[in-house]
């Protein structure tokens, strides 16, 4: 497969979306959120089979903005302070056509740890399971 640069590239700041097209007309809006848990960083996915870090309590998470790197990738700048992941556009089309099963991978990878999306909160203790 040809890797295909973008023709467009939104943040939608109200739904907290990233909107993505490419010239085979494929259109992806990936949620901050999403992005941010599968960062293709080395603090997210371990140096290796197995490493991966569980991301929590990123659902409120915001993209303060994008810069491109080279022709091949760019880097999002979260405003959790993370922003150590090249996001090529092989992957965010990897990520767009797989969304559904990466997300619903994610949710159970949560449930298993006992862990949340919420943002945790000051003074208390893990994660409100319910919340």
């Amino acid at each position: 497969m040809i890797e295909q640069q973008p023709t467009e590239i939104t943040l939608h700041q109200q739904s907290r979306e990233l909107e993505i097209a490419f010239a085979d007309s494929s259109r992806y809006r990936l949620p901050y959120e999403f992005l941010r848990v599968h960062s293709p960083s080395a603090e997210v996915r371990g140096h290796g089979p197995g490493q991966e870090v569980l991301q929590i309590g990123k659902q409120n998470v915001n993209v303060l903005g994008v810069e491109p790197v080279g022709s091949y990738a760019m880097k999002i700048e979260f405003d959790d302070g993370h922003d150590s992941g090249l996001y090529t556009w092989e992957y965010l089309q990897h990520l767009g056509k797989h969304q559904d099963a990466l997300w619903q991978e994610y949710l159970h990878r949560l449930e298993a740890a006992n862990e949340s999306r919420q943002p945790y909160r000051h003074g208390g203790g893990r994660h409100d399971p319910q919340g």
